[in-house]
């Protein structure tokens, strides 16, 4: 027997659900879905960070593919292949955020005539290479600060939410290390 075992039948630990409470519990709740008693954050304020979260992810892709298009100068290709890329991991970045709003019980915003506006990176149309390269590394800079402060906030409240603004953050911190390595030095 092991030890998750005996305290659902003997709740030897005291701080497990018995498996009846258990069992009943998530048949009362069913439209809840994922969204358990033991969900400790508040739901509305990490919907709403994941909200703005959502809204900076897709300014981030149409920034970088319009900078991936437009990019021409004679060592372009690489940072042209480079803003695809990212283009392609922040849409991956806005999925993973929209389906998890989707799991805490919300509808993912993404109204394009709304999302700029709470976006936390800005977008900006490049010229050159060199504006295009900053303003990606600064807003990456952007989401590195406000991954870092969504995960202090949610804390332990909200384990799956915190691990995917972790894997969220590892990223962005690869993103900026990149840009900058490809930003010319003056």
């Amino acid at each position: 027997m092991t030890i998750l075992e005996s305290n659902r039948s003997g709740a030897q630990l005291g701080e497990l659900t018995d498996r009846n409470t258990l069992r009943a519990d998530a048949r009362r709740s069913v439209s809840d879905g994922a969204v358990t008693a033991a969900y400790a954050a508040d739901r509305e304020g990490v919907i709403a960070m994941l909200q703005t979260a959502l809204a900076t992810e897709l300014t981030c892709v149409l920034r970088y593919r319009q900078h991936h298009f437009v990019v021409k100068s004679p060592n372009s290709i690489g940072v042209k292949n480079e803003f695809l890329e990212h283009a392609i991991e922040e849409q991956q970045h806005a999925d993973q955020l929209a389906e998890r709003i989707v799991q805490l019980g919300g509808t993912p915003d993404m109204n394009p005539a709304t999302f700029a506006a709470r976006s936390d990176a800005e977008y900006v149309a490049g010229t050159e290479m060199r504006q295009m390269l900053t303003e990606n590394l600064v807003a990456e800079r952007i989401a590195v600060q406000a991954y870092t402060e969504m995960i202090h906030a949610i804390g332990e409240s909200d384990p799956t939410t915190r691990r995917l603004l972790e894997e969220i953050l590892a990223k962005e911190e690869e993103h900026a290390d990149e840009l900058s390595d490809l930003l010319p030095r003056e």
